[in-house]
């Protein structure tokens, strides 16, 4: 059986190890969750601008963690002292693959600034930086029954590997919010057109989902949607 290929996004790193110069990574985690669920994982070059036809050849695509978004994209005119790894090319480079995969209906899972990215894509804001973040934590979230993602998880409470500093302030219109954390933040979307295989996480799946069935779910979905 061939494996659906699955789009991923590299991000720029400034050294990696045994590499001599700059470099650009996927986190491992993440490339295995994929591989084990069936899917062939595909790092894209994030090269702006972006070529849409360059998807063309992929059957599904994850929108990985990653650094902060520029203010700029979602209408802010200042930027908060806690940014960081902010990146114009890797910015216009993900912007744009998300603006074409949900005009193409390409299933798509959003994790982290994946998710970020596609609520400002969509004319979404963001909290540059919570009162407290959700870096380094393990906590409980709620999920909405009956939505895609309790149907995806089968269950309605998870335990979510957590690392942002930022948060969803106004969800896109075209966005319905299915699950929050104990402390009211927003912890995962989709889309309000079920015809459109997509979901989007504000914590880190990967994390857990070699152990853990309901995150490793999450990429089997998106494999199984891609095929």
């Amino acid at each position: 059986m061939t494996r659906p290929l699955i789009a991923l996004p590299a991000r720029f790193s400034a050294s990696a190890s045994a590499l001599r110069y700059k470099a650009e990574v996927a986190a491992q985690a993440l490339v295995e969750a994929v591989y084990r669920a069936g899917g062939e994982p595909f790092i894209m070059h994030p090269a702006a601008p972006y070529e849409p036809s360059r998807l063309s050849r992929c059957d599904g695509l994850l929108l990985p963690g990653g650094g902060d978004i520029h203010p700029r994209h979602y209408g802010a005119e200042t930027e908060h002292e806690a940014l960081y790894d902010v990146d114009d090319a890797q910015d216009a480079f993900d912007l744009a693959l998300a603006v074409h995969a949900l005009e193409s209906n390409i299933p798509t899972l959003a994790i982290c600034r994946g998710f970020q990215v596609v609520n400002t894509a969509l004319g979404g804001t963001l909290t540059q930086h919570m009162p407290e973040d959700h870096r380094h934590k393990l906590h409980p979230v709620t999920v909405t029954p009956g939505t895609l993602l309790a149907k995806t998880l089968e269950t309605e409470q998870v335990t979510a590997s957590c690392y942002h500093h930022q948060s969803t302030a106004a969800l896109a219109p075209t966005l319905t919010p299915t699950a929050h954390a104990a402390d009211g933040t927003l912890e995962a979307a989709e889309l309000t057109n079920p015809d459109h295989w997509f979901l989007a996480v504000q914590w880190h799946p990967e994390d857990t989902a070699a152990t853990d069935p309901a995150q490793q779910a999450l990429f089997n979905a998106l494999v199984r949607a891609s095929g």
